[in-house]
């Protein structure tokens, strides 16, 4: 077995690079203080998750996997689902603690609540998956109902407070004037970020390694825009990615628990709040290119296969499977590749998202 394939190994070196990319942001980069509340969210989401684990196991919260997904993953049935409900709150009280007072301690505490939010949601829509004993929960326009809900609530209070700036900053000084656009503009990006990360959330440590790299990212490119960053939101950002790397430890290959739609969409919906609040909507399109592959692999299969559509139901399929992790699993390549190849690709992003970020 190649040395990649094992999952303890491999999610190892990515705990360490994101430990290594946050002690060298806080040695070079002025005023950086970001390990900090990594270190802790990693201890904290560790020993939560050690724990409440066997909680889940003992309440009989067992995923149930898709009648049509790979073979491969019947195993995984019974395995403990709902993850997000012992991660996400580590993330966020310690994310809020960075910054108690002033206009930063009021965007921390929009931004934890729309996470939580978001959460409870999911959780609502797993505990109706579990109870049916099905791999659907909510239907998919009441959830999408809920989310939009909760989006436009945010949005409402952050206009209110006069927090989201109707310019985009993009790379080589340029910005975009959005205007009241700037609005249907963040909830778009509230539903498509948190089903796009919901999406991902497929293979053992697949969404989590992703997403602790990409919140890294996402602080560290605050951190080195200098005065027109956001130094409380990275560090909010750097505990979320310390909790979601303190689940990668029971997440990775072969998986204890799964985060879930309570953690999917919770990790979505706080790179979104994020990312409108700190003017870092390009960075975070370039360092989520994994969840915008993951998304766009389902459109495009379910627009191809409904327009090709013949009069006995049968339409063409761009790939042996959506999203596109599975479309590599029926192809051969094995989860254990796959996912460390996913991981290597959002840290390639998230190094373009950095050298391309948003100056001045």
């Amino acid at each position: 077995m190649p040395w990649w394939e094992n999952g303890s190994l491999s999610a190892a070196l990515l705990i360490l690079l994101v430990i290594g990319s946050s002690f060298a942001s806080d040695k070079w980069i002025p005023n950086a203080q970001l390990s900090l509340p990594l270190l802790i969210a990693t201890l904290l989401a560790f020993l939560t998750a050690a724990v409440g684990i066997p909680r889940l196991r003992a309440l009989k919260m067992g995923q149930v996997i898709r009648e049509e997904g790979p073979q491969g993953h019947r195993n995984k049935a019974g395995t403990p689902t709902m993850g997000g409900l012992l991660i996400v709150p580590v993330g966020t009280i310690i994310g809020s603690l960075v910054s108690v007072s002033g206009s930063a301690g009021q965007q921390l505490l929009a931004i934890a609540t729309v996470t939580l939010a978001y959460m409870v949601i999911g959780g609502f829509d797993d505990w109706q998956s579990l109870t049916k004993q099905t791999n659907t929960g909510l239907t998919p326009r009441g959830k999408l109902l809920l989310q939009a809900l909760a989006a436009v609530l945010f949005l409402a209070v952050a206009a209110w407070q006069g927090w989201i700036s109707d310019q985009v900053s993009l790379p080589f000084g340029i910005s975009l004037s959005l205007g009241l656009m700037i609005w249907p503009l963040g909830l778009f990006v509230f539903l498509a970020e948190s089903n796009a990360t919901n999406l991902t959330d497929g293979l053992d440590g697949l969404a989590s390694g992703c997403g602790a790299l990409v919140f890294a990212g996402m602080a560290i490119q605050l951190m080195l825009r200098g005065h027109s960053g956001d130094p409380a939101i990275a560090g909010f950002c750097m505990a979320m990615a310390g909790a979601w790397l303190g689940f990668l430890m029971h997440n990775r290959n072969p998986a204890r628990a799964f985060m879930g739609d309570t953690g999917s969409l919770a990790m979505g919906a706080a790179l979104s709040a994020v990312a409108l609040l700190s003017d870092s909507l390009w960075p975070l399109l370039l360092m989520g290119g994994v969840f915008l592959a993951e998304s766009l692999s389902v459109i495009v299969q379910v627009w191809v296969f409904k327009a090709t559509k013949d009069v006995d139901g049968q339409g063409r399929r761009v790939f042996r499977m959506a999203p596109l992790h599975h479309h590599f699993e029926l192809g051969g390549t094995s989860e254990r590749t796959v996912v460390p190849c996913f991981w290597l690709a959002t840290l390639g992003m998230v190094i373009l998202g950095l050298v391309l970020r948003p100056i001045g």
